[in-house]
Order: structure tokens, then sequence, then C-alpha cells
């Protein structure tokens, strides 16, 4: 009876790869009672925004086999790593960087919202703060007093993540006084960099985010230099000068000695709506700035946020929850990234991890 369930469920194909969820070992734990069966479909990310599709053909495929069977089945996930030889970050399967050319488009915004999401669906995931002159993610998340522990292990310190609602928090903005600047030359960033992605006790992630500062400069090649970038979601307003700065953070990261991924571009701020009229759209920045950058690289469109006093409340740190309509928007740029991600992971052979000539 299993082998002739799993011959039925030959004819269903994963939407990405084109290939067969029996070819690609999906098919999971097949259990059968009598007329009751039940199995597993273990997909590469728990935000496949696919999901209910290929359950509902699993289902479709075994009722066209027998219909007088009764069918359960349970959806999980098995993140796939695209680090594969990476000594930095070892626990930690796939790290996403947020990047964008220009300040003020809302990168920590989307980077905060985008971890969120990732953890609704079940993953493991970590969020750390790079933006050293200028961190925000304590503020967004309610978190301005809070001071991540240590841990001495064989000698050496070891700094242990802030955890709220299962997600791990790393800053330089729980570690110095909000009032306190930070005046750094590169090398000392760099170093302080180089310790939260080193010294940090992130434990199994399926994701790590990370919230890069504004710009093309130290930071991000620092970071570049200290671990392998599986992706980078590019962050932009449609706003023209926003655009501009954008271009340049793409032109940085397909330069060839950095060549990292660009999964996609997010345009925040797209349009205005009103609390009180929901259903009007106001594009105080311009309309389809980001979608229309998108095009132009021949990237993946990952979606559009809209500026609301929820949203600008939530990024405050205010407990304001988002409409449905809201985390729709937020689930589906999740829901996209981490597919393209798997996708790249499945299509990606063993390469050497990301290196870079010494700066400066």
């Amino acid at each position: 009876m299993k082998e002739q369930l799993l011959d039925a469920l030959r004819e269903v194909k994963d939407p990405d790869l084109n290939k067969s969820l029996v070819e690609l070992d999906m098919i999971k734990n097949i259990q059968v009672e009598g007329s009751n069966v039940y199995f597993e479909v273990e997909l590469t990310t728990p935000a496949c925004p696919l999901k209910e599709k290929i359950k509902q053909e699993c289902l479709l495929a075994i009722q066209e086999f027998d219909s007088s069977l009764n069918v359960e089945i349970t959806m999980t996930s098995n993140v796939q790593s695209g680090r594969i030889g990476v000594d930095t970050l070892p626990n930690v399967k796939n790290v996403i960087a947020v990047a964008s050319g220009k300040g003020g488009v809302g990168k920590s915004t989307v980077s905060t919202e985008l971890a969120r999401a990732l953890v609704r669906t079940g993953a493991k995931v970590g969020l750390l703060d790079a933006d050293i002159y200028g961190p925000s993610l304590p503020t967004m998340l309610g978190l301005d007093n809070a001071f991540p522990e240590s841990r001495e292990i064989k000698g050496k310190n070891y700094i242990i993540p802030v955890e709220v609602d299962n997600l791990k928090v790393l800053s330089i903005g729980m570690l110095v006084d909000e009032r306190q600047a930070i005046v750094w030359r590169g090398p000392m960033v760099s170093s302080a960099l180089r310790q939260f992605i080193q010294d940090v006790l992130w434990g199994k992630l399926d994701y790590l985010i990370i919230d890069l500062p504004p710009g093309t400069g130290d930071v991000q090649l620092s970071l570049l230099q200290h671990t392998k970038i599986n992706g980078v979601v590019l962050v932009t307003t449609p706003q023209r000068v926003a655009l501009a700065d954008a271009r340049k953070a793409i032109g940085m990261f397909q330069m060839e000695k950095i060549n990292v991924p660009i999964l996609g571009v997010v345009e925040n701020m797209a349009w205005f709506s009103p609390t009180d009229r929901p259903d009007e759209r106001y594009f105080l920045f311009g309309e389809h700035g980001g979608m229309h950058l998108a095009k132009e690289y021949d990237l993946p469109f990952l979606g559009h946020l809209p500026f609301t006093m929820t949203m600008r409340e939530r990024g405050d740190g205010l407990a304001s929850s988002l409409t449905e309509e809201q985390f729709s928007y937020i689930d589906k740029i999740a829901g996209a990234s981490a597919q393209i991600l798997a996708l790249r992971n499945a299509q990606v052979k063993k390469k050497p991890s990301n290196s870079l000539p010494p700066v400066g």
C-alpha cells in the first residue's frame, strides 16, 4: 500500500524545482491503518508560500488513486543550509543581509518584520543589528533596557543574545547608553562586528537576519570578509533619490570580488493610507519605483510595504498590532525571500566561502 501511495504522489511536483516530491524525498513517515492514511510533506522552508497548494495537490493525487481513503497530511520543514564548508557561524544554516543604499528607507523595519514573520512560520531565527553607529532594533523590539549576558567556555567569553518572542536579538545598542555617541574609526567597527559574529552563542538557527547600515562602506566589507552571506534583501522607497542610492548598493553586491546574490527588492513606504480611510492610497514618494528598479536589474520583486500609523507605532516599540492586511504584505515578503533562498540552496554546488582581499 505504501508503494502504491508513493506512486500516486509521484505526480505531485515541487513548483520551483519541477521535480516529483517523491524524487526529492519530501514524502516522509507514511502510515496506513485500514482506510486511514497519514504522511508528512517536508518542505525546504516553513515559510513556503506554496505550502497549501502542495498540500491540496497531494490530497487530490491520493483521492484520484482511491477516493475511499481518509487522508491526513502534516506539512513540516527542514531548512537546507547554503553555508557549506563555512567555519564562522557553523550552526547557522542561512544568513540574510537586509541592505539599503540610503538611510531612512525603513531597512530596520523590514529586517525586524522579516525576522518576526519567519519566526511565525516556526523557523529558528536570529536578528543581528550591524548598524553600529545608529542601532535601532532595541527600540523597535521594546528592548531598551535589555542587556545580553555572557558565558565563559574554555577560558573565552561569549555573548548570549537577548530573546524576545522566540527571536534571538543582538545589538550594540544593548551594550551602550542610548545617549552615548559611538565615535569609532573603521577598524574598531570591524572589530566589534567580528565579535558579534564569532563570539556569540546564537545556537542552531535556520536564518540569521543581519540589519546592515545604509551605504557601501566598512561594515558591509567587514561583514563579507568575516562570514558567508547567502543572500541580500534590498530595501528602497519609490523616491528617486532612494532609488539612485539603491543602484549603488546593487552595484556593490554584484562586484566580481563580492558577488553576493540579491534575493530581491522590497518597496517600503509604497503608499500612505489614513487610519480612518484604509482603502485610500496616497503615493507620497512616487509610485512603483522599487518594482521598476527590480525590473531594471532583472531582480525578483519581493513586495510592497505601505506606510501606516500602526506600522510607525510598531517601529517605535509601542504595543500596536498590525492589521491582517499589513501582516499579509509582510508574510508575502518573508515567503518570497525564503522561497528564493531555498531554490538557490537546492541549485548551488559546494563552493568555498566568500573571500575578499584586505580592505584599506
